[in-house]
Protein backbone atom coordinates (compact mmCIF):
# COMPACT_ATOMS: atom_id res chain seq x y z
CA UNK A 1 0.00 0.00 0.00
CA UNK A 2 1.22 3.56 -0.89
CA UNK A 3 2.08 5.80 1.93
CA UNK A 4 0.13 8.47 1.07
CA UNK A 5 -3.10 5.54 0.64
CA UNK A 6 -5.92 7.90 2.24
CA UNK A 7 -8.46 5.25 3.89
CA UNK A 8 -12.06 6.72 2.04
CA UNK A 9 -14.01 5.34 5.01
CA UNK A 10 -11.72 8.09 7.25
CA UNK A 11 -14.08 10.73 7.00
CA UNK A 12 -17.68 11.32 4.88
CA UNK A 13 -16.60 13.46 2.48
CA UNK A 14 -13.94 11.27 1.23
CA UNK A 15 -16.29 8.21 1.48
CA UNK A 16 -18.71 10.09 -0.28
CA UNK A 17 -16.25 11.34 -3.28
CA UNK A 18 -14.99 7.79 -3.42
CA UNK A 19 -18.48 5.75 -3.83
CA UNK A 20 -19.76 8.35 -6.19
CA UNK A 21 -16.92 7.56 -8.85
CA UNK A 22 -18.08 5.54 -11.58
CA UNK A 23 -16.22 2.33 -11.16
CA UNK A 24 -17.51 2.15 -7.82
CA UNK A 25 -21.00 1.32 -9.78
CA UNK A 26 -21.11 -2.12 -10.92
CA UNK A 27 -23.07 -2.41 -14.20
CA UNK A 28 -26.53 -4.11 -13.51
CA UNK A 29 -26.55 -7.19 -15.77
CA UNK A 30 -29.34 -7.22 -18.19
CA UNK A 31 -31.94 -10.48 -17.96
CA UNK A 32 -30.86 -13.27 -20.45
CA UNK A 33 -34.52 -13.20 -22.90
CA UNK A 34 -33.20 -16.71 -24.94
CA UNK A 35 -36.09 -18.29 -21.69
CA UNK A 36 -38.42 -16.01 -23.03
CA UNK A 37 -38.10 -16.44 -27.03
CA UNK A 38 -38.19 -20.05 -26.44
CA UNK A 39 -41.44 -19.99 -23.74
CA UNK A 40 -42.74 -18.30 -26.26
CA UNK A 41 -42.11 -20.44 -29.21
CA UNK A 42 -43.12 -23.71 -27.00
CA UNK A 43 -46.70 -21.70 -26.38
CA UNK A 44 -46.98 -21.39 -30.10
CA UNK A 45 -46.18 -25.07 -31.08
CA UNK A 46 -49.21 -26.16 -28.75
CA UNK A 47 -51.38 -23.98 -29.84
CA UNK A 48 -50.91 -25.17 -33.11
CA UNK A 49 -51.00 -28.66 -32.12
CA UNK A 50 -54.14 -27.91 -30.37
CA UNK A 51 -55.60 -26.23 -33.11
CA UNK A 52 -54.73 -28.60 -35.94
CA UNK A 53 -55.77 -31.24 -33.33
CA UNK A 54 -59.53 -29.49 -32.92
CA UNK A 55 -59.78 -29.58 -36.91
CA UNK A 56 -58.98 -32.85 -37.82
Amino acid sequence: MPENYTDPSGNTAAFRAFSETPEAAAPTPTPSRIPLIVGAVVVVLVVAVVAWLALR
